[in-house]
């Protein structure tokens, strides 16, 4: 205790806050919880259970290091119940050299949702050929409940090597959905959506739509980080976009005008805060969980104890912000 009253004395005045910065969205009520005692509240998204409200987005896929990162974040998955969605499996179809880097249900178990991924790009030359039976077929093999659809207009028209779209990707989604079993989610890749292409989304029966939201890892910019002609003109590109709260108050709006067949949505883009995450969670008007793709891979980039350790703090702080935080209508 001695210690511990020295260490507040030597740290009172570096700990000051500011009136400037404090979180006006919250009402902080102090007396009407006790400390949370890390009970699991097991809830159902996307027709299958999660234990905490965090989903691994979509990062990694066709890399050499593509099949440690997978199996690490799958083990998280399975281990605190989480939802995980895997990079781009467009490898799949040129090569059989890169299953096993996909292939890590085992980890997960088939109590929590896990879903594969392709671009809109691959999706368009899929129907092209009158192929789409191939995203069946993914799925059956890696035991997934469904595939991501990334639409990135954007990083393909900046990509040296990017395929360009022959079709608005809302027409090749909504073939999509008359012609596959496996239930489809819709993202974006950095830059989220607008209004019209959030209501487009919302009409159709996917099974859930993830933010992409601007404001974390922007693939525009990163791919005009690898061009050689890399021209100042391109650059305004990289901040076109939504963030993940206008895109909730836009969902919110879409909500409220009229029914809508998509009724999950995974908020992601930019959740650089616990309780930004916790905020737009409780202001959403459909189910919601928070997705991160970067934050989950700067972990799983090191020791598996290293990812256990930033989730667990992560549960942590979700408890304490249910307990004690209540957002101000």
């Amino acid at each position: 205790m001695e210690d511990r009253k020295k260490e507040h004395l030597h740290l009172a005045f570096e700990s000051n806050i500011s009136k400037a910065m404090a979180d006006k969205r919250f009402m902080y009520e102090p007396l009407l919880s006790a400390h949370p005692n890390g009970e699991v509240k097991p809830f159902s998204f996307l027709g299958k259970k999660m234990n905490h409200p965090f989903w691994i987005s979509s990062m990694t896929g066709g890399t050499q290091r593509a099949g440690a990162i997978n199996t690490k974040l799958a083990k998280a998955t399975g281990e605190f119940g989480l939802g995980m969605g895997l990079g781009s499996c467009r490898v799949l179809f040129e090569s059989d050299d890169y299953w096993n880097d996909f292939k890590v249900r085992q980890y997960i178990t088939d109590d929590y949702p896990f879903y594969s991924n392709l671009g809109i790009a691959q999706l368009e030359q899929l129907l092209e050929r009158n192929e789409t039976e191939k995203i069946d077929f993914l799925n059956e093999q890696l035991q997934a409940d469904g595939t991501f659809i990334h639409v990135n207009p954007l990083q393909e028209a900046f990509q040296p090597e990017g395929d360009r779209l022959k079709r608005p990707p809302i027409e090749c989604i909504q073939e999509l959905l008359e012609k596959v079993d496996s239930p489809i989610i819709v993202k974006e890749v950095g830059q989220g959506m607008g209004y019209e292409s959030l209501k487009a989304l919302l009409k159709l029966d996917i099974q859930a739509l993830e933010f992409g939201a601007l404001g974390g890892t922007n693939f525009t910019k990163l791919e005009q980080m690898r061009r050689i002609d890399n021209s100042p003109l391109f650059e305004s590109f990289t901040t076109v976009g939504h963030t993940a709260e206008e895109m909730t108050h836009m969902v919110n709006q879409i909500v409220d005008e009229g029914e809508t067949k998509c009724k999950q949505i995974i908020i992601s883009g930019g959740i650089k805060s616990l309780l930004d995450g916790y905020y737009l969670t409780q202001i959403s008007k459909l189910p919601a969980v928070i997705g991160m793709g970067s934050a989950f891979l700067q972990y799983a980039l090191k020791d598996y104890s290293e990812l256990r350790k930033f989730i667990q703090n992560m549960v942590n702080s979700w408890e304490l912000a249910e307990a004690f935080l209540k957002v101000k209508k």
